[in-house]
Order: C-alpha cells, then sequence, then structure tokens
C-alpha cells in the first residue's frame, strides 16, 4: 500500500479590492447575474460569470424548480451558454458568487461535484486551464488555476 499526500495552492485575497480591474469586472458581472437567480426554495443566490478569450463575458445564475433535483447551477448555466453561444472559444476564468436570504455569506462557496465535472471536460476538450475565482456575499476570495485543483482524479475522455 501507497500513500498518497495530495495538496493544492490557492491564493486567497481578503476582499475584491485586491483583485485587478478585470477580475473585478467579472464579479461585479456575476453579482448582477446572482441577484436575477430564481431561488424560492432554497433562499441560496448563485451568478456566475466565465471571460472567454476573445474578451467576451457570459453569465450565469442558479434557477431552481419545485421539483427537485430539476434546478440548474449558476456554472453549468454559463458554461454551457458560452459553448451554445460561441463554439470553440476557449474559457480563461470563472467568477463564482453566492449570497442567502437567510444568512450573510463570508465563506467562499466553490463549485459543486456535478459543476467540477462539467467545467472540467470544458477545461480538458480546450487543452488550457481555467483560472476559478469563487467567494461567498462578502469576504474572502479564493482563487486556483485550474479545475485540476478541485477535482485532483478527475474522470475525463481518456478512460472511456
Amino acid at each position: 500500500m501507497e500513500k498518497v499526500n495530495i495538496s493544492i495552492d490557492a491564493i486567497v485575497y481578503e476582499n475584491l479590492s485586491e483583485l485587478t480591474k478585470e477580475d473585478k469586472m467579472l464579479f461585479d458581472k456575476a453579482i448582477e447575474a446572482r441577484e436575477k437567480a430564481y431561488a424560492p426554495y432554497s433562499k441560496f443566490k448563485v451568478g456566475a460569470a466565465l471571460l472567454l478569450e476573445t474578451g467576451i463575458v457570459v453569465t450565469g445564475n442558479n434557477q431552481e424548480n419545485a421539483a427537485y433535483p430539476s434546478g440548474m447551477c449558476a456554472e453549468r448555466i454559463a458554461i454551457w451558454k458560452a459553448a451554445s453561444d460561441y463554439p470553440g472559444v476557449s474559457v480563461k476564468k470563472l467568477v463564482l458568487t453566492a449570497a442567502s436570504k437567510e444568512t450573510q455569506v463570508k465563506t467562499p462557496v466553490p463549485p459543486c461535484g456535478a459543476c467540477r465535472q462539467v467545467l472540467y471536460e470544458y477545461e480538458f476538450n480546450q487543452k488550457e486551464p481555467i483560472q476559478i475565482y469563487f467567494m461567498g456575499e462578502t469576504g474572502k476570495i479564493i482563487k486556483v488555476e485550474s479545475l485540476n485543483s478541485l477535482l485532483p482524479f478527475s474522470f475525463d475522455s481518456t478512460f472511456l
């Protein structure tokens, strides 16, 4: 038996003021998308913004449904929208923000497992990393350089 230690590198920013102008703009777009989310059941709104290699920004937000789990996460909506409207255009960055009507979300909220797998598929296919930034409603922001950091034992088409 061999024991393996897996670690990731991440950058933690104290707040939005530490980000570049471009990254702040992406969070502004994600926050705007978050406010438009349809989350009457969980009251947990999520917004995502993708920066494409062309400079285009594509947004998404979570959309719930009374027939759980028929809803969809913000990240998957944004990535599928980008792939549908801009096929073959690489994604450079994803920013993600979440807020609750029940409590202030101060802890960075990462993509869920299903979103990690979907995002990884796009990163794998484009053969370029996607930088991921995530935060709650306020407070710290975490940045990783690739989906591999969030999904170290990833599954892709090479297994099929």
